[in-house]
Formats: C-alpha cells, structure tokens, sequence
C-alpha cells in the first residue's frame, strides 16, 4: 500500500485537535497527532509514514511502501473511560460525539442501549460486524454497562437480520444482564430518540438526550472501538463502511469494507471496484437519506459510514419548493440536490413536527410522519411548481 492519507482534526463535534506534529517528521500507525482538551478527541496516524502537510484542518502523511500490522497502542490505564479518550473514540455512526464525554454519566442502574438499526438503505458493514465479531461486541457492551453504571445492556436490532440476531444470541447466552430488543423494519428507527422510545416505551422531547430516560445508546462500529481500545490499547485509526451505486464490481449490491484506514481517498475504492459504470452523477458519503456530496478526494473519516455513487441528477429547471426535516435531507442538503438537477428554489418550509430548541431545529417524533398538505399548498402558493422533500415519510 503506498500514497497519501489526508487525517482530518475535526472529524467529531466540538473543538478541532491540535497537531502536535511537524512537516518532515516520520510518524508510526497508531502515533498520536494532535490532541483536544474538553468536548473533541484525539487524532492518531493511520499508517507509517513521513508527515508532508500540518494545517488547521489536517496532517497529511506519505505512506511508506511497506505498513506492518503493528501498531502504537494507548497509554496504558486502569480507566476504561480513559483509555476511550486516549483512544480518540468518537460515534461512529455518524454524529462523531466524542465517546468519553457521552460515556462519563451514571445512570443509577439505568440502560446501554447498543444501536443495531443500520438505517440506511444498503449500508451493511454494522451487521457484518455482528455477524463476525458478536463476542466482541457483547464484550463492549459490558465495557459500557460498567462505565456508565448500567444495570442491563439491550442490543437493539431488526428481525430481518437473523443471521446477527443468533449469532449476538449465541454470544450473550451467559450474561443474565444483556438482551435483545426487536426494532421495526422502517425509518427512522436508527435515532436515538426512536430506539428509546422503541425499546424503553419512553418518547423524549426534542433536544432530551437519552440520558433523561436513564439510558445511554451507541451504534455497533462504536462499541467495537471501544473494546478494541481496551482490550488491545488501539486508537482509532480504522474505519469500517459500505460502498455502493455506481462502480462495476457491485452488481447492484453494497460492498463492505472493515478495518481500512483512516485519510485514504474515496478513490482508491473507487479503483478497487472496477470505475465508474458512465453515466455518474455525484458522490455521497454516508448514507443516501442524510449523506453530503463529497469528491474522489474526500478522505476516509472515523464518521464515514458509506460511499455511495449516484446516478446523474436528472435535468428539470423547473421552480422548487424545498420541505425538510431533522430525519432526512436538511434545507442546505435539499438546497443542494434542485441545484443539481439545475432547478430554483423559490420557497421552504419545515415538516409540521419541527420545533426550535437552542438555535436548532429538531423534530417532536421522529419516526411518526404526519401529513403535509398544508406544507405542500403553502408551497405552491409561493410558486412552487414541484417539492423536493427531506422528510421520513411520504
């Protein structure tokens, strides 16, 4: 493997990592890079190289020809909290909420929840985890349970996934206080909201965290970086994630990829899967109902969680009106999509459940979609001769 890998510092909510590198110094797999005080998370080379670029937003390394497997492991501790600080964990699943924060609760004998939706269309690296590795997993969810003192741990999971639903079973047959919990097949159901709500019977207000029902969730990718940090003293220098669309190796399937370094170009998947099958429009990274365009450029991030290649935006100049909401597509992402298609918006408005909480808006119950005709003829009525719409239903 050779080339360059581009490590972003502000691959999390909260401040940006501080380089603590320098331009011509060799740096080790697994060598911290920059460090963050507070609400962020530490950054660590993904390969061996020579650092050729330190910026506000970056360290960009030369790969070495030759990458042993070996890694630098995390300062040795007898905090499971801390060694998920030093490891730079943050959600995986998308959010990138630096997980010693999250984790450093007590909840009284309260609930981990571990987020087995995978919600978006296609994505499947979360349930090749759990299939591969359940052990593993129930382990960290134990490493969980005892950091935010939970009395019990629930894996929340669909039922068309029976595959990983035995194979968690079969791994946490022996541990009294761990079960499985069935989600509904539909979206949004991966929200943190809904799964409380789902699980627990308990509907949270918009801008609650999961701590006002006496739970704390984290996604599958999560929870498997954090038994990784305490158990083998890794940080987070791997990304697990799902390709999919338009490349012609796939044949209209996904292609998961667990484990692939942190900086690498969209590119280079792009490569291993046979090109482009022409025509392609965009490029979106994450997943196709709350994803954002990105580029061949774009970097491999601890956030990624899918590569998608998208048919070309169709041609239609018509005028726009834009409906959006927290579940879906957001107002600039649908902003975005009428550009694409080279149309104009003329007018906006917000799903009827969305509601203003500090600055941002949020919806009152994810999942339960209601109708929105009066959305639609106000619309309409501001010239509106077509809808692109962000909301979780139809």
């Amino acid at each position: 493997m050779s080339g360059h890998v581009k490590i972003g510092l502000k691959q999390h909510i909260g401040a940006a990592a501080t380089p603590i590198v320098a331009v011509g110094e060799s740096v080790k797999k697994g060598q911290l890079l920059a460090t963050c005080e507070g609400l962020g998370a530490n950054v660590h080379s993904s390969v061996y190289g020579m650092v050729d670029g330190v910026c506000a937003d970056f360290v960009s390394i030369i790969m070495d020809a030759h990458q042993p497997a070996e890694f630098v492991r995390i300062k040795e501790t007898d905090s499971l909290l801390e060694a998920v600080q030093e490891a730079g964990i943050v959600g995986a699943g998308g959010a990138g909420f630096p997980a010693h924060v999250k984790f450093d609760v007590d909840l009284g004998g309260g609930t981990f929840i571990l987020n087995g939706a995978e919600c978006e269309p296609i994505l499947g690296h979360n349930m090749q985890v759990l299939r591969k590795l359940p052990e593993l997993i129930v382990r960290g969810v134990k490493y969980a349970m005892g950091m935010v003192n939970a009395s019990r741990g629930i894996i929340a999971i669909k039922p068309k996934h029976k595959a990983e639903m035995i194979a968690v079973a079969k791994a946490c047959k022996d541990e009294p206080s761990i079960s499985i919990k069935y989600l509904a097949d539909e979206y949004p159901v991966g929200d943190e909201r809904v799964i409380v709500r789902e699980v627990l019977g308990v509907t949270l207000k918009p801008g609650q965290l999961p701590v006002a029902a006496g739970a704390v969730v984290s996604n599958v990718e999560t929870i498997k970086r954090v038994a990784l940090a305490i158990e083998e003293g890794m940080p987070v220098i791997t990304k697990d994630f799902t390709v999919c669309g338009r490349l012609n190796d796939l044949g209209g399937e996904g292609r998961v990829y667990l484990d692939e370094p942190i900086g690498l170009p969209v590119s280079r998947y792009i490569e291993d899967l046979g090109g482009y099958i022409r025509p392609v429009g965009e490029i979106v990274l994450g997943g196709a109902f709350t994803g954002t365009s990105g580029s061949v450029d774009s970097p491999v991030t601890k956030t990624l969680g899918g590569i998608f290649v998208a048919l070309p935006f169709p041609d239609d100049n018509r005028k726009f009106g834009i409906l959006a909401c927290e579940c879906g597509a957001g107002e600039a992402r649908l902003q975005e999509i009428v550009e694409g298609m080279g149309g104009e918006v003329v007018a906006s408005a917000m799903c009827k459940r969305m509601v203003e909480v500090n600055g941002r808006y949020r919806c009152e119950e994810p999942g339960n979609c209601p109708g929105q005709s009066e959305k639609i003829l106000k619309l309409k009525a501001e010239g509106a001769q077509a809808v692109v719409v962000g909301t979780c239903e139809d």
